[in-house]
């Protein structure tokens, strides 16, 4: 492809991006899925530029005082030639009108506002409330694999013999991480199901819960069933692991990973009406803000109105909870979020609200189960993000009933 063809490719992208309704690397599969014809060193270079605009959208979109797709492209391409890349030719990017080079001849010259600077929508800048840590989200995520039922430093010398180099998770026992992005439909380990994509935190989620092969153990909100395939995993396919989701055609993906991982202990429910759980475990619907380095385009998907719902959401589930673990039973809530309200404030007031609940000492409980130095500042609940432990934003509280 000429170079204004692969600009040209970006900006199609970018338009359907900015639309703000569906996640980006869902559109920019299906938009590669239609254009076969489009070379691999041409896809890397659309898709590097989309996420790197991504990455920078409210600071293109400051400078040029505009979020119209075309004035942030042509904002973030403002040292190159426009000639070149903007040359009007059939399959090219449009050439400059004289108002879009008085647009570019007039960029902002003023400071960034701190949200600005940080990536992040105002509100939510505000609410996180560390910028440190909004900045940090906005990084670029390692690739993260779970070593399935093998030992990981096998596992990690097989895909070495692929030409594939890991190295070991400082944190998960079944941890591997690569710094170069993977694909690993081709993978021969993955096919064989030696590994699954896991970041580690919630690799560590699944230890934490610390489910043995006794437990009367569900998955509530399973979805494609990462969790639920990383206990059953480390309990070497003993016991049973029933997987709900209130979606249950999410749940259509755990039947063909568990298949390529040789899981055969998760049984698949729809209604859950019994009310002795030893081990309820939550990976609620959230906001998602943890993963902003895997998902940037999820910040401009958020509103105030979305989050209100899923905080509501995630209350009602609490409760279900509550009313399905038995006496002397666990519940653990998780969500990939780093909002107060999504996380602690959540687990507060569920507490508050039912007298007979208590949250485990998760410094003794990490201790129990890893075999590295705890990381975390309070022991009433663990807070992963990429400042504290190199992950996702993750939020972790066990709490037993009384």
């Amino acid at each position: 492809m000429q170079i204004s063809a692969r600009y040209q490719s970006v900006y199609e992208l970018l338009t359907e991006i900015f639309k703000n309704k569906y996640p980006a690397d869902n559109l920019i599969n299906n938009y590669m899925r239609q254009r076969k014809y489009i070379g691999s060193k041409d896809r890397r270079f659309i898709v590097d530029t989309v996420w790197q605009i991504i990455r920078n959208r409210m600071k293109l979109e400051f400078d040029i005082k505009s979020a119209n797709p075309r004035d942030v492209l042509l904002c973030y391409l403002k040292e190159e030639d426009f000639d070149i890349i903007a040359d009007g030719s059939e399959y090219g990017l449009a050439k400059l009108t004289k108002e879009e080079r008085q647009k570019l001849n007039n960029l902002s010259k003023e400071c960034y506002p701190d949200y600005v600077e940080a990536e992040c929508p105002e509100w939510l800048y505000k609410k996180i409330g560390n910028p440190a840590l909004v900045k940090s989200l906005n990084g670029k995520a390692p690739a993260d694999v779970r070593a399935n039922m093998e030992n990981r430093d096998a596992v990690r010398n097989k895909l070495k013999n692929e030409g594939l180099f890991f190295s070991l998770m400082p944190y998960s026992p079944y941890g591997l991480r690569s710094e170069d992005r993977l694909n690993l439909q081709n993978c021969i380990a993955y096919k064989e199901g030696l590994i699954e994509v896991q970041d580690e935190a919630s690799q560590l989620a699944a230890l934490l819960s610390n489910v043995s092969a006794d437990d009367k153990v569900i998955d509530y909100c399973a979805g494609a069933g990462g969790k639920s395939l990383a206990m059953a995993a480390i309990n070497r396919n003993e016991g049973v692991i029933y997987a709900h989701d209130a979606d249950w055609n999410r749940m259509d993906a755990i039947k063909e990973r568990a298949s390529r991982l040789g899981i055969k202990n998760i049984r698949l429910v729809r209604e859950v009406t019994d009310t002795d759980f030893d081990k309820f475990i939550i990976d609620a619907p959230c906001s998602g803000t943890g993963t902003w380095r895997r998902s940037p385009d999820a910040k401009f998907r958020l509103s105030p109105e979305r989050l209100a719902e899923l905080v509501k959401t995630q209350a009602e589930i609490l409760e279900t909870a509550y009313h399905h673990t038995k006496t002397g039973g666990y519940i653990v809530y998780i969500t990939c979020s780093v909002l107060p309200d999504e996380n602690e404030q959540q687990v507060l007031k569920f507490k508050n609200k039912h007298k007979n609940i208590e949250f485990v000492n998760h410094k003794q409980l990490w201790q129990k189960k890893v075999d590295k130095p705890y990381p975390f500042a309070s022991s009433e609940f663990l807070q992963f993000s990429p400042l504290v432990t190199d992950t996702d934003g993750f939020f972790f509280c066990m709490m037993r009933k009384l």
